[in-house]
């Protein structure tokens, strides 16, 4: 891949991460429960499920999610499902402030956090269908494409982890700082909401 090809990626990788959806929506609610260290766990799921989606891509398997009517349904709503599944979980969580971040169940709660990243966006066809509409665009079919999946691989992971991590530190700094049990009722039913709705968007989300 030429620099000039991966400077045009980079910009639109920015574009991407940047982009309002379930990744961030998550990424902000994981601020708001557990705080910035621990939050930023799912983070790391999500860049995990972004590497999936480009391995899906990569060996072919997005096209026929993309194409064939049965594969798109099954990874669609099983999308929908845990997104909705994660608002209501969101929605019904106790009015707490940020729980300490040093307990014995910090590993735990972290994994579990990731594994939530990772499905958020491995269950996402939009992602598959976006990659399999931009990558091509930047793939030099002349070259190896082993490396330069790589690249992409690498270069998505690095804006998500920027953009993902200023997304976390507001939910947990500025949101984190509510103390008053309406408020994070408020706050907890407002990011429900908000899975919810990520949730009803994917369910409306056809193949082109």
């Amino acid at each position: 891949m030429q620099l000039s090809t991966w400077l045009a990626f980079f910009a639109a990788a920015w574009a991407i991460s940047l982009s309002p959806g379930a990744g961030a929506v998550a990424a902000m609610s994981a601020g708001l429960s557990h705080g910035f260290r621990r939050g930023y766990a799912l983070t790391f799921g999500l860049v995990a499920g972004i590497w999936t989606q480009v391995l899906v891509v990569g060996i072919g398997l997005g096209a026929l999610i993309a194409a064939s009517s049965l594969a798109f349904t099954i990874v669609k709503w099983g999308g929908v499902a845990y997104l909705v599944w994660l608002g209501i979980k969101q929605w019904r969580a106790p009015a707490v402030p940020l729980a300490a971040e040093d307990d014995e169940a910090a590993l735990a709660t972290r994994r579990d956090l990731f594994v939530r990243g990772w499905i958020v966006n491995a269950l996402n066809p939009k992602g598959t269908v976006f990659l399999l509409a931009v990558v091509p665009q930047f793939l030099d079919l002349t070259q190896p494409l082993l490396r330069q999946y790589a690249v992409i691989a690498l270069t998505l992971a690095f804006t998500d982890l920027i953009v993902m991590a200023g997304y976390t530190a507001l939910a947990a700094r500025v949101l984190g700082a509510l103390k008053a049990p309406s408020h994070i009722r408020a706050m907890n039913r407002g990011f429900g909401a908000l899975f919810v709705l990520a949730g009803t968007l994917l369910a409306f989300f056809k193949r082109a």
